[in-house]
């Protein structure tokens, strides 16, 4: 039975990028962090069902992408990726969760228990989520580096992918677009989640080799 449940782990990939993009368009964009208390406060009000929908599900989100990590790192690994790559990958996504979850707890909280706080503190909780980006971009730039690296040590899969994603990785760093390759890895993850399920489903059903007589 856990074998054929084990089958699906590199889906989370999917779900992952999925849950990520449903969040992303169910929030709301948010007061820049010079925003005034007053409008910080109506703003978090007047969007606060949105605003907890998104948060929850991009925690739920980045829940599956430490999954789809573990999994993605395992079927590297198998095919002659080191082992220290391939654990770079599971401590970007690691980081990237962190980033992700610090930004979706600031705007639950600024959401749904606004009503226990002043508008001060409201500000400076906005001022945190405008400004607590550096978790996510860095774990961005180290996933996608050491991804493409493990990608083309293994040629586990196409080498496009690979610079794809060692592209985006350097990107995501880079100022104001980071965010926008950071999103762009979200969906390469999406196209390599898929590939990686396939792959390993060929594997399992390939015909074993016939033993030397």
């Amino acid at each position: 039975m856990f074998p054929r449940v084990a089958r699906f782990a590199p889906l989370t990939g999917a779900l992952f990028a999925i849950l990520t993009a449903i969040a992303f368009l169910a929030g709301e964009e948010t007061p820049d962090a010079n925003a005034t208390p007053a409008k910080v406060v109506v703003f978090f009000t007047a969007h606060k069902s949105n605003i907890e929908t998104s948060a929850v599900l991009a925690a739920v989100a980045f829940l599956f992408a430490v999954f789809w990590a573990g999994a993605f790192a395992g079927f590297l690994r198998r095919r002659g990726a080191s082992g220290a790559l391939t654990g770079l990958v599971i401590a970007a996504v690691s980081l990237m969760a962190v980033g992700a979850a610090l930004f979706a707890g600031i705007e639950y909280v600024l959401a749904h228990d606004l009503r226990y706080f002043g508008p001060q503190t409201a500000q400076t909780l906005n001022v945190l989520n405008n400004s607590l980006f550096l978790p996510l971009v860095i774990g961005g730039c180290v996933y996608g580096v050491a991804s493409g690296l493990a990608i083309l040590a293994s040629k586990a899969l196409p080498a496009w992918l690979a610079w794809v994603a060692l592209v985006l990785g350097i990107l995501s760093v880079a100022g104001p677009i980071g965010f926008f390759a950071t999103l762009l890895l979200v969906l390469w993850t999406l196209v390599v989640s898929v590939m990686v399920f396939l792959r390993s489903g060929a594997d399992e059903t390939a015909p074993a080799p016939a033993a030397a007589v």
